[in-house]
């Protein structure tokens, strides 16, 4: 049910509540009245006497949680508005230890599989697009935030400053040396063997017209042979070290690539040309006019890549976020390893931070209008309040035929 059908549903419900109380005043007012002719009307007279108290006493009660009982500031009325703050307060302090608790906080994230429902979610084509076409959506409003005096603040004070500091040297040899841990550029090397047999293959006739360029005088069949012959040979080359790992060639690699990464960490001579590679580019950055043709280059072209709707921006973005739900949701210890990194870090976080947790529900529910929350109050739960009003009618009738038998029953 929507809100709009909540306060109707609630409106109806009142005035049926009303309805009520004035069919009890009214039934009261005829069985006093035609009781001395019809004795028999002092059971309807007791059941309507008690109908209209029980659903005046709980007219006002219920009247009384929202506001003032007809506008007048009867003690202990209005209690919702005049307590909000507390009732925040209070709302706040039993989430935080009913909760926010480690136990419960464990057992919900421990049951939520966050990271195989996100991933698994991700894997739809139709998903990934959604997500990110609503993350690009974001791209135009921020760029319009964005001042080209503020960019080139920006590049000035942080990116130049960072870049005069770099050791670009070192820092390309940490990198490598992180991509060559146990043995991942022997990839590249394979990569490139196959690349090399590849063209080898399909240029014999190439590398027999430059051989009889450089050889102007030996036979034509003899520089086929030749060729042939070379070619065939280095093509055994590269197939033997594809197969064998620990082939001479590799050994020689893995030492040529140690040994360039040393320099890059080590070598005073490289270490200049990286100081002098950042030096122009920093200097380049500087120029006002390069910040400016560059950014407004760069806006234009995320601005009209975006609002096609072929975008490639968000193409690749949807294919990566597709790719890492494919790839976590199919690895079942990734996907552990994920999910406990999750839990370790979130459990302590919000257990950390549940005061601050339940100082931000009293902080909100605080800045709220008393009135309006009243108002929403009693439209989510109105329906139910006015049959509190109705079963208070029809169940003080009740209790004051039941009296006035009793009555009658000592009576005599």
């Amino acid at each position: 049910m929507n809100g709009g059908s909540r306060i109707s549903g609630g409106k109806e419900m009142k005035r049926l509540a009303l309805a009520l109380l004035l069919f009890m005043l009214a039934t009261f007012i005829v069985s006093v009245s035609l009781e001395n002719v019809h004795p028999w009307l002092a059971w309807i007279r007791a059941f309507a006497e008690a109908g209209s108290i029980g659903a005046i006493a709980d007219w006002f009660a219920v009247t009384a949680l929202f506001r003032h009982p007809i506008g007048l500031p009867v003690p202990h009325t209005a209690i919702i508005p005049r307590n909000k703050d507390e009732i925040g307060r209070a709302l706040g302090i039993f989430v935080q230890e009913n909760f926010l608790t480690p136990h419960n906080l464990t057992r919900k994230l421990a049951g939520l599989d966050a990271v195989g429902t996100t991933a698994r979610w991700l894997q739809s084509p139709r998903n990934s697009q959604r997500c990110a076409r609503a993350a690009c959506e974001f791209v135009p409003g921020l760029l319009a935030r964005l001042d080209d005096k503020d960019v080139s603040r920006f590049l000035d004070r942080i990116i130049v400053p960072w870049l005069a500091r770099l050791d670009i040297s070192t820092f390309a040899g940490r990198f490598l040396e992180i991509m060559t841990h146990d043995g991942r550029h022997q990839a590249l090397l394979d990569h490139g063997l196959r690349t090399l047999d590849t063209w080898l293959s399909e240029n014999r006739a190439l590398i027999r017209e430059k051989f009889s360029e450089a050889s102007r005088y030996t036979p034509g069949i003899f520089d086929y042979y030749v060729v042939n012959r070379f070619v065939d040979g280095i093509v055994a080359l590269l197939h033997e070290v594809a197969l064998n790992p620990q082939h001479e060639m590799r050994a020689r690699f893995d030492a040529a690539t140690q040994a360039f990464i040393d320099d890059l960490k080590a070598s005073p001579e490289y270490a200049a040309r990286g100081r002098g590679l950042v030096r122009d580019l920093a200097g380049h950055l500087r120029s006002q006019s390069y910040y400016e043709v560059v950014w407004k280059d760069l806006q234009a072209l995320l601005l009209e890549d975006i609002a096609r709707p072929s975008s490639l921006v968000v193409t690749a973005l949807a294919e990566l976020l597709q790719a890492i739900g494919h790839g976590i949701a199919t690895d079942a210890p990734l996907r552990g390893r994920l999910e406990a990194w999750l839990i370790d870090g979130i459990e302590p976080l919000l257990i950390r931070h549940r005061q601050e947790i339940s100082g931000l529900i009293s902080d909100v529910i605080a800045t709220w209008d008393a009135k309006e929350v009243a108002d929403k109050l009693e439209a989510e739960i109105g329906r139910d309040l006015q049959y509190i009003r109705i079963n208070g009618t029809l169940v003080g009738g009740l209790a004051g035929v039941l009296l006035h038998g009793l009555g009658m029953s000592f009576g005599r």
